[in-house]
Order: C-alpha cells, then sequence, then structure tokens
C-alpha cells in the first residue's frame, strides 16, 4: 500500500519539490512530480534546468518523446516511469495513479486555501486506510 507524507507550513513548495527530487535522484528512485497545470509544470522544469550544474537532474515533461528514457517526469502521467517509486502531488486533488506508487509526498505551504485543501486529500486518503505521516516544516520556537 502507499505510504503518504504530508509536508506542512513550506515555506516555498517549487524548491521544496526541487530538493526532493534531488534526494530522490541521490537515492536511484523514479519520480513523477504531478500537476496538471501547464504552467506549473514549465517552472518546475525551468528551475530544474536552472539549477547548479553538479546538480543537475534529469527530467522531462510526460508528454517528450524522451519521458520512457527518464527517472524524473513532471505531468500527470506516470506510464512512460521504468518503476513508480514515488509521486509528488503539486495539484489540488488526490492523483488518480496514487495506487500504482510505493511512496505519496504532499507538499502543503502555509496559505489558507492550500492547506483547506491538504486538509481535504488527508481526509480522502485517511478514510481509504493509507498510511499517512506527518511532517511540519516550521522553525521550531
Amino acid at each position: 500500500m502507499t505510504r503518504i507524507s504530508f509536508y506542512f507550513n513550506a515555506d516555498d513548495a517549487l524548491d521544496l519539490t526541487r530538493r526532493l527530487i534531488g534526494k530522490a535522484r541521490q537515492q536511484a528512485l523514479c519520480c513523477l512530480v504531478y500537476t496538471d497545470d501547464a504552467a506549473l509544470a514549465m517552472q518546475i522544469d525551468q528551475q530544474l534546468w536552472s539549477a547548479e550544474p553538479l546538480s543537475f537532474v534529469p527530467h522531462t515533461l510526460c508528454e517528450d518523446a524522451n519521458a520512457s528514457e527518464t527517472p524524473i517526469l513532471i505531468g500527470t502521467q506516470p506510464d512512460p516511469l521504468p518503476r513508480c517509486d514515488l509521486l509528488i502531488n503539486l495539484s489540488a486533488q488526490p492523483p488518480a495513479c496514487l495506487a500504482r506508487f510505493d511512496r505519496l509526498i504532499e507538499i502543503v505551504t502555509r496559505e489558507g486555501a492550500d492547506r483547506e485543501k491538504a486538509r481535504e486529500r488527508y481526509r480522502h486518503y485517511q478514510s481509504r486506510g493509507y498510511p499517512i505521516e506527518s511532517h511540519d516544516l516550521a522553525p521550531a520556537a
């Protein structure tokens, strides 16, 4: 069953996504960054291309011709991935392909609307019996 991790109180969801992708690559995991927002997908793609040269992560959009040869995909289609190790959800809805992955990461900012949508996803996963863990990223007081 897919393990789910919520990372709450993220200052910058895209920066955290970039760091999580880097960790996934270090662990040789295949990853889908799930977003149905084309502009956000392009923003993530650009952020990964502009990272420091020594920290480059091979990635592409799901629709790209090289998707089946790339360990990190951005979009909504996990089919080209050789393995479904990690799913990072940047959508307001639970991903339809969730059950195919070993692990799902939900990133939640401090923004009210984002937190409310995250609560809905949390309840959705909880009602289906998924194991959920939470990580509070707020600085210790």
